[in-house]
Parts: C-alpha cells; sequence; structure tokens
C-alpha cells in the first residue's frame, strides 16, 4: 500500500494539518507498517492526494527527518530510517501521546471522569479487527 493513501487529513479537527501527518507516519512506522527503506511519497503525491498545500506536507516531512523518522536521500525521496529494536516502545509511545493527548481535551470538554474514559477506551483495546 502506497504512504500517500493511507494518509487522510480532518481540517476541521483542530490539529493543524501538518501535525496530522507527522502523526499518522510516525504511527505507522512504529506500528511495523512504514519498514526502514521504504520511501514516503513525494511531496507534491501527497498534496495533490489529499488537496493540501505542498508547504504543509514540505513541513511534516521536514521535522520528520529532524526527529530522525526519515531522512533525504537526494533524487530518491524520503526514506523510512530504522528506529532501531531499543527504540521501538519508546517509538510507539511517543506514536500514540498525541492521539491520547486529544483523547484527554475531548474527554475534559465532555466532563467525563478517567473511569469512564478507560471503560469506554478498554473494548476498543481489547477488539481486534
Amino acid at each position: 500500500m502506497s504512504a500517500q493513501y493511507f494518509l487522510a487529513v480532518a481540517p476541521a479537527s483542530g490539529v493543524p494539518i501538518y501535525r496530522q501527518l507527522v502523526d499518522q507516519i510516525r504511527a505507522r512506522v512504529a506500528g511495523g507498517h512504514l519498514s526502514a527503506g521504504d520511501y514516503l511519497p513525494s511531496v507534491r503525491q501527497v498534496a495533490e492526494h489529499l488537496q493540501i498545500n505542498p508547504m504543509t506536507v514540505s513541513k511534516a516531512y521536514s521535522l520528520l527527518e529532524r526527529d530522525g523518522v526519515v531522512e533525504l536521500v537526494r533524487g530518491q525521496g524520503m526514506l523510512v530510517k530504522d528506529p532501531g529494536a531499543a527504540a521501538n516502545g519508546k517509538s510507539r509511545r511517543h506514536a500514540l501521546l498525541p492521539l491520547l493527548q486529544q483523547v484527554a481535551e475531548q474527554a475534559r470538554h465532555l466532563s467525563l471522569t478517567p473511569e469512564q474514559v478507560i471503560a469506554e477506551l478498554k473494548p476498543l483495546l481489547e477488539n481486534q479487527p
């Protein structure tokens, strides 16, 4: 599956689009859906597919490169780097943190207790698609 097809944006979510892209790519790498040696689609391909500004995609890719998730290979594109076996757990937690922060913020807006949130989340974690 091409990376551009698993990327999706929700402009009304309140999360900047570049951050949505970064979080999704991090999650795919941490979950093993993007492996070391895979290339991300070009900035232009992603921008056209998602109907967003290419500078938004470029910003996301730059942040991923800065954080060592990908590296630029001149003339070929952005290559997913090997996160290393020791960093795998940390990488997964790092990918999940922005999503959990969104859940926590939404739960506060809805005046839900931590127990209520966990009660809703637990069945979702236990069900395997």
